[in-house]
């Protein structure tokens, strides 16, 4: 008797022990089943635009057919705007008309950003499109890099006024990556490249620690008041 009822409590114990795992075995395969991954975020690619042709009308932008500013004047940046990933139309017409002095269209990809600029004079005006890695740079450094966008002027150096070159041998529409120098005020100066002459000073440029910065060369050499020789500075972060 005593055995009948140990083989029948075994029994008990055992269809439980089943009927437990299995409705857990079920349920963790339902819930599995039923998990949906959620898609990554997406980021935008977002760019810039400058104005730096210096005998050029005031501007609108537009990114395909949205205008994203009027009335920009020569040397004004806008801020950075988010596009699509994917080819965008860029245009920049004479402002208020639908006369179109630049139309170009350029590949975004998701998650980048860019610096555009108009450049050269009013009458050969095109576009120059570069990547911007803002990583930021280490503790007490800045990061800088030099555009030479004056279309006759020749190759040039930017140096440290009496000391080293920073950036050597740039000609029109060529550009440096960003490069890491100690957060500081320096007085800079252009020079015709591999040469002692010095073409424009730039006095009391501050870089502050963990900027990042662009500097661009810009106007006509020879021409005077708003269109002549210079230099810009932009704040990239």
């Amino acid at each position: 008797m005593m055995l009948k009822k140990i083989k029948r409590y075994s029994r008990v114990l055992f269809m439980t022990i089943f009927a437990f795992t299995s409705g857990t075995l079920l349920t963790g395969c339902s819930e599995d089943d039923n998990t949906v991954a959620s898609p990554p975020a997406v980021v935008n690619p977002q760019t810039t635009v400058t104005h730096a042709s210096p005998n050029a009308p005031n501007v609108d932008i537009l990114v395909d057919d949205n205008i994203v500013a009027t009335n920009v004047p020569y040397l004004a940046t806008l801020p950075y705007t988010a596009l699509n990933a994917g080819d965008n139309r860029i245009r920049v017409n004479v402002t208020g008309t639908s006369t179109t002095v630049i139309d170009a269209t350029l590949p975004f990809t998701e998650g980048a950003r860019y610096s555009i600029f108009a450049v050269d004079s009013v009458s050969n005006i095109s576009v120059i499109r570069v990547d911007d890695d803002l990583t930021p740079p280490a503790s007490g450094n800045a990061h800088v890099r030099f555009i030479h966008l004056s279309p006759n002027a020749p190759a040039v150096d930017i140096a440290v006024t009496g000391g080293p070159v920073l950036f050597p041998d740039y000609t029109f529409r060529e550009f440096s990556s960003f490069t890491p120098v100690a957060a500081a005020t320096y007085d800079l100066e252009v020079r015709l490249a591999g040469t002692t002459t010095v073409v424009l000073s730039l006095p009391g440029i501050t870089l502050e620690n963990g900027k990042i910065y662009t500097v661009y060369a810009r106007g006509f050499v020879g021409a005077t008041g708003t269109e002549q020789l210079g230099a810009s500075i932009i704040a990239n972060n």
